[in-house]
C-alpha cells in the first residue's frame, strides 16, 4: 500500500502527558554528551533563573516521536515502518523543557509527497504543557522507501 496523501492536513488528539523528570533528563544528557551542569545539578539551573534542571534542546524528540507514532501505527496511513528512514528534525523551542513538566504533543501531517519512487511525509508536533504553555515545535521529515 503506498502512502496515504489525503493525511496531508490531519491533526491527531494530543498524546497522554509525558512527566519530565531529572533522571530523564539526567539519562539523556549523559547518552548525547550535553556536560553543562544546568542539566544535571538543580543548583546551578535555579541559579541561571530556572524552575529546575533543563533538558538538552533534542530531549524534545522523546516526546515529539511519541506524536509520530500516531501517524506509524495508523492502518490507513499506508506507511511501512521497515522501510522508513529518518530524513530530517528541526526544533523550534518557546522554553526550554524543564523538570516537572507535564509535557502533551499534538501532531499534524503537514505534507505527503511522492518523488522518485518514494514518499516523504512532514509531521509538526507542537508540545506544550498540560497547562498550555508552548515549549517546543518539532518538525519531522521521513522517508518511506519504495519498493524495487
Amino acid at each position: 500500500m503506498a502512502v496515504n496523501a489525503d493525511f496531508q492536513g490531519r491533526t491527531y488528539p494530543p498524546t497522554p502527558p509525558y512527566a519530565v523528570g531529572r533522571a530523564k533528563i539526567r539519562e539523556f544528557a549523559e547518552a548525547v554528551g550535553a556536560s553543562d551542569p544546568v542539566h544535571v545539578d538543580p543548583s546551578v539551573a535555579t541559579g541561571r533563573g530556572y524552575a529546575d534542571v533543563i533538558a538538552p534542546p533534542t530531549f524534545a524528540v522523546l516526546i515529539a516521536q511519541q506524536c509520530d507514532a500516531q501517524l506509524i501505527r495508523d492502518p490507513e496511513a499506508g506507511i511501512d515502518y521497515s522501510r522508513v528512514v529518518h530524513g530530517e528534525q528541526r526544533f523550534a523551542h518557546h522554553r526550554p523543557i524543564t523538570a516537572g513538566d507535564e509535557v502533551v504533543g499534538v501532531l499534524t501531517v503537514d505534507s505527503v509527497k511522492e518523488a522518485g519512487g518514494h514518499a516523504m511525509v512532514t509531521t509538526r508536533s507542537e508540545l506544550a504543557t498540560t497547562g498550555g504553555e508552548p515549549l517546543c515545535t518539532a518538525t519531522s521529515t521521513i522517508v518511506i522507501r519504495g519498493r524495487e
